[in-house]
């Protein structure tokens, strides 16, 4: 099947964090302007772009970036939500920006917020479109993040590691962690997600999430049945009830935490008011190209191959 045949009807969320600090992290992309400061950043996401598009050309895209590490409406539910994180530093807030430009001069539309992170845009883009597009239309989350698998709505959604090649359905997820993709809250709010300072029950793994989840479906399941958990065939199952009674707020909160936001209806927040049309992948800007990468001072190299493989996919 070719590219074309393939997205007809889908559309494509990039989880455009992921690879913006893949390339800043990378020591395989290194790239520095005429004066030495570093821009792997924009180089590595730069580079992603224009060959995801060369190689997929989609129709319906978008990007969803993070601005809200500590502002976001998590951080006032718990404190302590991402903690070990830190804020980029001058060199990458400014990378970060240009990154933001770059999908504009692509052509493709981009989304960032101070109040939402990236999965509850994608989130709600994943839904309007959903509702807004023909029933055989299939949704595509360009990410490697295990969490956005709970948006995973139909057999025909998918997520797609780009970098590892490694597309994920419905069917998938379940094989590998033994829950629905809408149990996937509720597992994360057992398990926790140490990535994200989300605690979970203390002393429930995997095994005995995937097993409560399976005899009761849902956190709340769970909650309405501790008296028959003692009875599940789980090593320790006498005290788990216990436990999971004295974790219960801890539990609630953290699947809260976990939960992706699909219904924003901030009139202020562009993504929230999105319709299929703003999807639509317009034309690469080529002479905006080339003032970026003159206004970001990239070296000639780096400028002149960018340029050619922007030549090349325009008149692919």
């Amino acid at each position: 099947m070719s590219a074309l045949e393939e997205n007809t009807s889908t559309y494509y969320l990039v989880d455009g964090s992921i690879y913006i600090f893949q390339s800043h992290f990378s020591p395989y992309v290194e790239c520095f302007d005429v004066e030495g400061n570093d821009l792997s950043a924009v180089y590595g996401f730069t580079q992603f772009l224009l060959q995801f598009m060369r190689r997929v050309k989609p129709e319906l895209i978008a990007v969803a970036l993070d601005e809200s590490l500590f502002s976001g409406f998590r951080h006032d539910l718990c404190p302590n939500y991402k903690s070990n994180r830190e804020l980029p530093d001058e060199n990458l807030a400014m990378q970060l920006t240009a990154c933001r430009e770059i999908c504009s001069i692509f052509g493709m539309a981009s989304y960032a917020s101070e109040k939402y992170e990236a999965d509850d845009i994608i989130g709600t883009l994943s839904s309007r479109m959903s509702e807004l597009t023909p029933g055989d239309s299939a949704l595509c989350i360009v990410t490697r993040d295990k969490d956005l698998s709970q948006l995973l709505k139909t057999e025909r959604d998918y997520l797609w590691d780009y970098s590892g090649n490694r597309k994920r359905y419905r069917a998938d997820i379940e094989t590998e962690f033994g829950v629905r993709p809408e149990q996937f809250a509720d597992y994360l709010g057992l398990v926790g997600d140490a990535v994200d300072c989300i605690t979970g029950v203390p002393g429930v793994g995997p095994v005995k999430a995937k097993e409560l989840l399976r005899n009761f479906s849902s956190l709340d399941g769970i909650y309405e049945n501790l008296d028959a958990v003692p009875q599940l065939a789980l090593r320790g199952a006498s005290g788990l009830a216990k436990k999971l009674q004295l974790h219960q707020a801890e539990a609630r909160l953290s699947r809260e935490l976990a939960t992706i936001i699909c219904n924003a209806n901030d009139r202020h927040e562009g993504f929230a008011n999105a319709v299929p049309s703003s999807l639509k992948l317009g034309d690469l800007d080529f002479s905006s190209f080339e003032q970026f990468l003159g206004k970001y001072r990239f070296n000639d190299d780096d400028s002149n191959h960018l340029l050619s493989v922007a030549d090349r996919f325009t008149n692919s």
